[in-house]
C-alpha cells in the first residue's frame, strides 16, 4: 500500500511539474539571474567534479540501465502480461523523477534570457548579401587556415591529436575567449568519449550533454577535424547555454580564439557550413559560386562527412529528428531543430557590431549588402 501511495504521489507530481515548468517559461529574467547565474553554476561543478575525473561515462550508464528497465517493463507487459495500468503508472512515476532531475540539473536554462540580448545583438535579420558577405569572409578563413595547416590548398587536415589530448586542450579556448566574454569562465572539466557512439552515428549526433551527471560526451566516430568544435559546443552547453544556436556560436567563439590552429580550423569551418548551406536555400547561383572558392583541401573534408553519413544512413533517423525537434519546440526553442542554423544571425551580428574589437578588421559592411 505504501508503494502504491509513494508511486501515486510522483505521478501527481509529474502534472505538477509540467505545469510549473511552463509557468516558469514565461519568467525568462527570473530564471536567468536565479537559476542560470544563481544556483545552476553550482550544481554543474557538482556533478562535474563527481564525475569528471572518472575515466568513463557514468551518465552512458545510467542511460544504459534506464534503457534496459523501459525494456523489462515492456517485456513483462506484452510476454508476462502483468498490469498494464500498474506497468504504465510505475513508467509515468520514473518519468516524474527524471523530468526533476533534469529541470532541476540543467533544463530551466532553456527558459534564460536569449544571448543575443545578453550581447547587445541588434540585428534580427539579415538580406541575402549579408549572408553572402559573411560566407565570403569564413571561406576565405577557413581556406587560410587549411593551407596553414597543410602547406598545399589540395591536402586534407588531419589532426594529429587522440580525443584524449583534444578534450584537456579545449578549455584553453574558453580561457582565452574569457577575456573579451567573461560569461565563457569554464572550470572543472568533464569530456568524454561516448560509450554509444555507433548508436550516435546511426542518429546523426556529434555529441550530446547528460543533464544527470553534467558529463559532455563526444561521438568518437565523427570526422576529427570536427571534433574542436563539437567539444567546444557542448562544453557551452556545460556553462548552461542550452539553446542549440547559442551553443553552436559558443562553441564558435571558443573554437576560434583558442591558440591552436586545428581548433580554429574546426570552428571556422564549421560556421562556414552553416552560413554557405543557408545561402544554398537562399540562391543556389550564389551557393555554387561561393562553394568553388573552397580549398580542394576542404572539399575532400566534406567528402568524408558525406561518405560517414551515407555509411550510418537509416530508415529511421529521420523519426529521431522529428522526435528532437518537438522536444526542443517544448522547451521554447520555436525554430526547433532548425535552431542550429540560426547561428547564422549570432554570427552576422558578431561582425556587423564589432564584437571581436581585437579584430576591427573583421567586420561586413554592411554599405556593402544594399
Amino acid at each position: 500500500m505504501k508503494k502504491n501511495t509513494f508511486r501515486a504521489i510522483l505521478v501527481i507530481l509529474l502534472f505538477v511539474q509540467l505545469i510549473l515548468i511552463q509557468t516558469m517559461a514565461s519568467f525568462p529574467v527570473f530564471i536567468e539571474n536565479y537559476y542560470s547565474i544563481g544556483v545552476y553554476p553550482y550544481i554543474a561543478s557538482f556533478w562535474r567534479g563527481a564525475f569528471g575525473w572518472l575515466p568513463f561515462s557514468v551518465g552512458d550508464l545510467l542511460l544504459f540501465i534506464l534503457v534496459f528497465l523501459l525494456l523489462r517493463t515492456l517485456f513483462k507487459i506484452f510476454v508476462k502480461k502483468i498490469s498494464f495500468k500498474n506497468a504504465v503508472l510505475n513508467i509515468m512515476a520514473w518519468a516524474s523523477v527524471l523530468v526533476f532531475f533534469f529541470y532541476i540539473n540543467w533544463g530551466f536554462n532553456y527558459f534564460r534570457i536569449p544571448l543575443s540580448e545578453n550581447l547587445h545583438f541588434t540585428t534580427t535579420d539579415y538580406s541575402t548579401n549579408e549572408l553572402e558577405l559573411l560566407t565570403s569572409k569564413l571561406i576565405k578563413k577557413t581556406n587560410s587556415l587549411q593551407l596553414e595547416l597543410t602547406g598545399q590548398d589540395t591536402l586534407k587536415v588531419v589532426v594529429p591529436y587522440n580525443y584524449k589530448e583534444l578534450y584537456q586542450m579545449a578549455p584553453k579556448g574558453y580561457e582565452k575567449a574569457q577575456s573579451a566574454y567573461p560569461f565563457l569562465a569554464y572550470k572543472i572539466p568533464s569530456i568524454k568519449s561516448s560509450l554509444m557512439s555507433t548508436f550516435q552515428s546511426y542518429i546523426a549526433v556529434g555529441g550530446y550533454l547528460n543533464p544527470l551527471t553534467g558529463e559532455a560526451h563526444v561521438n568518437i566516430n565523427g570526422i576529427k577535424t570536427s571534433a574542436p568544435n563539437t567539444i567546444s559546443h557542448e562544453m557551452a552547453h556545460q556553462i548552461g547555454y542550452a539553446a542549440e544556436n547559442e551553443a553552436e556560436f559558443i562553441g564558435f567563439l571558443a573554437s576560434t580564439h583558442h591558440p591552436d590552429a586545428f581548433f580554429n580550423y574546426s570552428g571556422y569551418k564549421n560556421a562556414m557550413l552553416h552560413s554557405i548551406f543557408e545561402m544554398r536555400r537562399r540562391d543556389t547561383v550564389a551557393f555554387k559560386k561561393l562553394f568553388k572558392q573552397l580549398n580542394k583541401g576542404i572539399k575532400k573534408d566534406l567528402l568524408d562527412h558525406y561518405a560517414l553519413r551515407e555509411k550510418y544512413k537509416n530508415p529511421f533517423e529521420p523519426y529521431i529528428k522529428k522526435g528532437y525537434n518537438l522536444f526542443l519546440k517544448s522547451n521554447k526553442q520555436k525554430h526547433g531543430i532548425k535552431s542550429y542554423n540560426r547561428m547564422v544571425l549570432l554570427l552576422i551580428n558578431y561582425y556587423d557590431e564589432k564584437q571581436v574589437k581585437s579584430n576591427p578588421d573583421e567586420t561586413l559592411d554592411k554599405k556593402e549588402s544594399h
